[in-house]
């Protein structure tokens, strides 16, 4: 008999990186037909006319965790394990710990698949709820960084990377190698946008010509367009937030990809870059030093350093063949770890270990 795995994770309505993953997941999984797959959303959206409670502040939180939480008790019972996509603090609280209660309320298996790079916070500030979870299911990481931090508290983690569909990334070799960047993580201050603004400004000093193209969506978004005018940047086309479609174009019209976090995970779109053959200049947050290897694979320093930034771009404008022998390592790196072929058969493998033996 086929594992029955139910997915609990955002839908796409929330187009970040758990939502993606979790899509890519279903639809391997569903192709190759080795596991029969279900879906339940974090953020159900509730049919009309009760879908207009989703729009008043405050209500919507209430009526869509009321729904998700139903949705968990119906559907539940006809799965044997529960893959369950994690992020941090509240997010965690309203989505997965629901779903590891349901799932242990039914005697069911249950992989919690943390992916953010606040764990450690997480569970010192939420020592009631977090750790003591947790260890109610099997946890899976994408990055040895956070089976690190889980280890502090005395939680046994194993590691699953992240992966990509390579069709989707056109990789195209930067020739002629142009001052043509890219930022696109989420609007908030976890991305350190100062930064990164800085070192643009920085780099502009040197190649007046550069162009700066922002993609994404959060509550900074008024105060990064008020930065961008105090530091007097120029040549900055600011796109908001776009669709994935959007997003592999973005990654095919820039030259180099930038990504400035002061805590991170697994960050899929330095994969992305590395697939698209984008040269990578990265702060190390967290998890970000287990895929990029400075020198090699990418441009890499300590957080909060527009500098040292501003120094590795200037370095790749200036010696294109360095750049482009980045963008090749990078590559490389995806096609040998980060695609399906390698990935899938460990999730499989997972699966089939904690699905009970069914007559």
């Amino acid at each position: 008999m086929r594992p029955r795995v139910c997915v609990v994770a955002p839908s796409l309505r929330i187009l970040g990186g758990q939502a993606i993953q979790a899509d890519r997941l279903m639809r391997h999984l569903r192709h190759e037909g080795r596991v029969e797959v279900g879906f339940v959303p974090h953020n159900p959206k509730l049919p009309a006319p009760l879908d207009r409670l989703q729009r008043i502040k405050f209500v919507r939180t209430l009526v869509t965790t009321a729904a998700y939480l139903a949705l968990l008790l119906w559907r539940v019972p006809r799965y044997d394990v529960l893959h369950v996509f994690s992020a941090s603090y509240w997010s965690y609280a309203l989505g997965p710990m629901l779903a590891i209660l349901v799932g242990r309320l039914y005697g069911k298996q249950v992989i919690l698949n943390y992916r953010s790079g606040d764990l450690e916070d997480h569970i010192r500030e939420w020592p009631l709820t977090a750790a003591r979870t947790m260890a109610l299911a099997h946890c899976i990481t994408p990055t040895p960084y956070l089976t690190g931090v889980y280890a502090k508290f005395g939680v046994k983690a194993d590691v699953i990377p992240n992966y990509l569909d390579l069709e989707q990334r056109r990789y195209r070799e930067r020739t002629p190698l142009r001052p043509v960047f890219l930022l696109n993580r989420l609007f908030e201050g976890l991305y350190d946008y100062p930064t990164a603004l800085e070192a643009f400004r920085l780099i502009q000093a040197e190649v007046p010509e550069a162009r700066l193209l922002i993609a994404g969506y959060g509550p900074l978004r008024e105060q990064i367009l008020a930065w961008i005018a105090e530091k007097g940047l120029r040549n900055v086309d600011f796109r908001g937030k776009v669709t994935p479609a959007e997003m592999n174009e973005l990654y095919h019209e820039a030259d180099i990809y930038m990504t400035t976090p002061l805590r991170d995970c697994f960050p899929s779109s330095i994969l992305d870059a590395f697939a698209s053959g984008a040269p990578v200049v990265t702060t190390n947050a967290g998890g970000i030093r287990h895929i990029v290897e400075h020198d090699r694979t990418g441009w890499m320093v300590e957080c909060g350093d527009a500098r040292g930034l501003a120094e590795g771009a200037l370095r790749i404008l200036r010696d294109p063949d360095y750049g482009r022998r980045l963008a090749a390592a990078g590559r490389r790196e995806v096609e040998s770890r980060y695609v399906w072929d390698a990935v899938g058969p460990q999730w499989e493998a997972t699966y089939e270990r904690l699905t009970p033996h069914r007559a």
